[in-house]
């Protein structure tokens, strides 16, 4: 338990989500999209795959 409260500190300070919302979030299965996960703090953004060229053979 106190690895857990620790990795929902971390990540409250690095999100700027407040503690109670880490773990109420971290209890359960909490799955976000792109856009979602950049405004939770998770991700800073999301990038495109690059666009692959055909190849003859």
């Amino acid at each position: 338990l106190k690895t857990r409260e620790d990795i929902n500190v971390i990540l409250a300070e690095h999100t700027g989500q407040p503690l109670e919302v880490v773990t109420d979030d971290t209890e359960r299965d909490f799955w976000l999209g792109p856009e979602e996960a950049i405004e939770y703090g998770v991700l800073d953004a999301v990038l495109s795959g690059r666009q692959l060229e055909a190849v003859s053979t």
